[in-house]
């Protein structure tokens, strides 16, 4: 483990919440350990370093993991990091609502703002090198039979064609869906929050709430809240659930 893991992993311990990131890291962890079984089947999406994975590998040792990352240095280094797993299996597609090749932008100073369309960055003279990734929809590669029971997204926008692209998976195991969603990233994909909301309330029939209103067991939001939250940027990790 590093120095910045060892240091965000006693921060995650003593509930000492920095900055918001630290604390949509903390509760997503706390959300997993309270809702995955030890043969719960999970999909990561936008995998990056696996941290997440981890996490759910270790929670649920007897299910089947799948996750996905398109940068081709973060998925080798995926592939040799989690070879010894025979239930993990990781792809190296960009997942969309569309099959074929894209182009992705990877910013190679800070990996975890790369995506499919450019957007906000929020650091200074971001070195961005433009690949051809594979795109892939989520009910193509996930097999009918394979009861989902979590799904993660974190895709710097896409999440939406993330979402269209797996619906009848969705629709049909009405998994966990902890997925981020703001400003600076999400509204460069021509969706707008409302058009989110509709899909994940409306076409797959999930609620959507923050992670802390969630954890609190506080009625979830509104198509209204929703918006709100992402024009003002108050929140931008969310859970989707039954």
């Amino acid at each position: 483990m590093n120095y910045k893991n060892t240091i965000r992993s006693i921060l995650n311990f003593l509930h000492l919440d920095l900055t918001k990131n630290l604390e949509y890291d903390r509760l997503t962890k706390v959300i997993m350990k309270q809702n995955i079984v030890s043969d719960a089947n999970c999909i990561d999406i936008g995998c990056h370093k696996g941290e997440i994975l981890e996490i759910l590998i270790k929670q649920s040792p007897k299910g089947l993991h799948f996750a996905f990352e398109p940068i081709p240095p973060m998925f080798n280094e995926l592939k040799k990091k989690f070879s010894k797993h025979k239930n993990t299996t990781i792809f190296p597609y960009a997942l969309s609502d569309t099959e074929g090749q894209s182009t992705f932008h990877f910013v190679k100073n800070a990996p975890a703002y790369s995506g499919i369309k450019k957007r906000k960055y929020e650091i200074n003279n971001p070195e961005i090198e433009k690949i051809d990734v594979q795109l892939k929809k989520l009910d193509d590669v996930i097999p009918a039979e394979i009861k989902i029971n979590l799904v993660k997204i974190d895709v710097e926008g896409a999440e939406y064609g993330v979402l269209k692209g797996g619906v009848e998976m969705l629709k049909r195991n009405q998994p966990f869906i902890v997925f981020e969603c703001g400003k600076g990233a999400s509204e460069f994909y021509d969706k707008s929050p409302k058009d989110l909301y509709q899909l994940i309330h409306e076409e797959i029939g999930l609620n959507i709430s923050t992670l802390k209103s969630f954890l609190n067991k506080e009625n979830p939001l509104s198509e209204t809240a929703f918006v709100n939250c992402f024009e003002t940027n108050k929140e931008y990790y969310f859970i989707a659930h039954r």
